[in-house]
């Protein structure tokens, strides 16, 4: 392991010493001069991994020697995470952090004022900072302040697909690296292979089938043209699309997504594949977990997957159902991963934040610094060596166990991640391309995170609205034309333009800033 790390106890002990403390307490929290204690709790989605307690004895046995105390993991299913976790902050819980995004509720909780800002607090962590790079924090700082601590293993995301490679290449597909081919795909899976649904929805995705980010999984148009990215008043669930011409005008121009024509191809095609049996009918409901339990069983032949490496890690248990399966990533550019530059906000998918009214700051970054060095990283994201994992190669791991951490929600860092025995040669691929900042466009709204202060009132509305008249459109459970038209009139009883007009003084007004 060889990494270098000085434990708060040992520390103490040496600062007695002529010259070490004033050499040492300047790049230092001033928690390393004081005593922590109790458990720091940690609200996380999914569910325990199997053997967590006795990987959870052991990291406390060794935080609590170290820096006298604990941690406390409580897990919540990914159903009811995201409401679950708001609860706990309006609430007044007392926990020190929890997973966030701005894709469940974290400007909210920010304008709310239940977030504890940890603008320069990194610094103070020298594990910490050692394996954060500095434009990633750049990217997630909000008008100059740090909500929450990133959690990334890749410089951007680009969702994609990840298919049964078996199956491709037993029906002469081969590999798939355009929208038509993998449509021919779909529509052969549905012809020859009983029993096997092509790709499989979920229920807590809707939006990202259809809006671009800055591509969306069925949005064709945002395949071969990934420069759009969607943003959004936190709690509207209302997403904005901005003029491409923005910078050079100065006008943002905001639309909502529902008068793109792409989008509206995308909520088209969903419509199409609900009704052709291409697609699970049972996706306005059915939760992650099931589905990717039932891919592992071989009833799908396709999946949602995302540029950070872990697309593969379903393969073990999918062959243990099926032998023979193999998976490939599908990024349908049509073009090779060289020719394009899709644009990226370089916000992290996923954020630790500070619980502000109940949370310890200093415990919190303390078990943030503890995580980013590699022996204890690797225990909690991959259990106990020997038992849940052992080594393959410098940065590679082969599961022993079915042990599951979310390291996403806790402990990614981009350096320490293990790239697993069973990642495909085409996830490599991707992955490594992920990792390159150069290799993407910064967004023109890159850092913009609208205020909802001004418009709560309207976005509340809204959010119901989108809820009961847009979600129906990205499962295809009903006739586009027809939801539109209610969507469309629900939407201006809410307040369309309120939140229009609010979002595009706001962009406008942090286009003049950047001028």
């Amino acid at each position: 392991m060889g990494t270098f790390r000085m434990n708060r106890r040992h520390f103490l002990a040496l600062s007695g010493a002529a010259g070490i403390g004033a050499a040492m307490s300047g790049g230092m929290s001033r928690a390393m001069a004081q005593s922590l204690s109790g458990a720091s709790t940690a609200v996380l989605p999914s569910q325990a991994p199997t053997n967590w307690a006795a990987v959870l004895e052991k990291a406390n046995a060794a935080l609590q020697a170290e820096h006298g105390f604990t941690l406390n993991a409580e897990f919540i299913n990914w159903g009811s995470y995201g409401q679950q976790a708001l609860l706990k902050f309006t609430a007044g819980a007392q926990f020190d952090t929890a997973l966030q995004a701005l894709w469940l509720n974290m400007a909210q909780l920010q304008q709310d004022g239940a977030l504890a800002d940890l603008t320069g607090q990194i610094d103070k962590w020298p594990n910490l900072k050692a394996q954060i790079a500095p434009k990633l924090i750049e990217a997630n700082t909000w008008n100059g302040k740090l909500w929450g601590i990133p959690q990334v293993n890749s410089a951007a995301r680009v969702q994609h697909f990840t298919v049964r490679q078996d199956l491709a290449e037993k029906h002469g597909f081969g590999e798939i690296t355009d929208y038509d081919t993998l449509e021919r795909f779909f529509y052969t899976i549905k012809e020859k292979e009983d029993g096997v649904t092509p790709y499989s929805l979920v229920s807590n995705s809707h939006w990202i089938y259809a809006v671009p980010t800055p591509t969306a999984m069925f949005n064709q148009h945002s395949w071969e043209n990934p420069y759009t990215m969607q943003y959004l008043f936190a709690g509207s669930g209302l997403r904005f699309l901005f003029a491409k011409d923005a910078a050079e005008t100065g006008s943002s121009g905001p639309i909502p997504f529902w008068d793109d024509e792409g989008v509206i191809a995308a909520l088209r095609k969903i419509r199409q594949y609900y009704n052709d049996g291409i697609v699970n009918a049972d996706g306005m409901n059915v939760d992650r977990a099931t589905i990717d339990s039932q891919f592992q069983t071989g009833r799908f032949a396709s999946n949602w997957a995302m540029t950070d490496g872990s697309s593969s890690n379903q393969l073990a248990a999918l062959q243990r159902n099926v032998p023979e399966a193999r998976l490939g990533q599908v990024m349908p550019f049509g073009k090779p991963l060289t020719a394009v530059k899709p644009v990226q906000t370089f916000q992290a998918d996923n954020m630790v934040v500070v619980n502000a009214n109940g949370g310890d700051v200093d415990r919190a970054l303390a078990l943030q610094d503890w995580l980013s060095v590699k022996e204890n990283h690797d225990l909690i994201e991959y259990g106990i060596e020997g038992t849940d994992w052992e080594a393959a190669g410098d940065d590679g791991i082969k599961q022993l166990s079915q042990y599951a951490f979310p390291g996403y929600a806790l402990l990614w860092r981009s350096g320490l991640e293990r790239r697993s025995s069973f990642m495909t040669e085409s996830e490599k691929t991707i992955f490594d391309w992920a990792q390159n900042y150069d290799n993407f466009t910064a967004d023109t709204f890159a850092s913009f995170i609208p205020d909802v202060t001004p418009v709560r009132e309207a976005a509340a509305a809204m959010n119901n609205v989108i809820i009961q008249h847009a979600n129906p459109l990205f499962y295809g459970v009903a006739d586009v034309d027809a939801q539109l038209d209610k969507l469309k009139s629900a939407a201006d009883a809410a307040g369309l333009d309120v939140l229009q007009g609010e979002m595009e003084k706001q962009a406008n007004a942090y286009l003049a800033a950047r001028a």
